[in-house]
């Protein structure tokens, strides 16, 4: 039997986020970016491990997003990464519910 407390947040309609694109929530632990590709939708802090920079801001691409500082390429199911980089930033379960987007908490 699961002892699990975490509950499911509504954080926004998937149509508020553009098609490629992100949206920031804001949370006690800092901004987390919920971004959007072609089927998906991904939850990740919202800075780079690199040098802090917006995650929001960068490109999407498939499963990936560039950071637009320097164009480190992170891994948006787990905020890894992509050689030959070396890093990581928080990723958060995210899923879609009748049209709307819920974020673990």
């Amino acid at each position: 039997m699961s002892t699990e407390t975490s509950t499911w947040a509504p954080v926004c309609a998937l149509e508020d986020i553009p098609h490629l694109g992100s949206r920031i929530v804001r949370s006690d632990t800092g901004d987390i970016a919920i971004f959007r590709n072609d089927s998906e939708v991904f939850a990740v802090h919202d800075k780079c491990p690199h040098k802090g920079g917006p995650l929001s801001q960068g490109i999407v691409h498939g499963n990936t997003v560039t950071c637009p500082l320097h164009s480190w390429k992170i891994q948006l199911d787990s905020g890894d990464a992509v050689a030959p980089d070396v890093g990581c930033t928080r990723s958060f379960e995210v899923k879609v519910e009748q049209g709307q987007v819920l974020l673990k908490a």
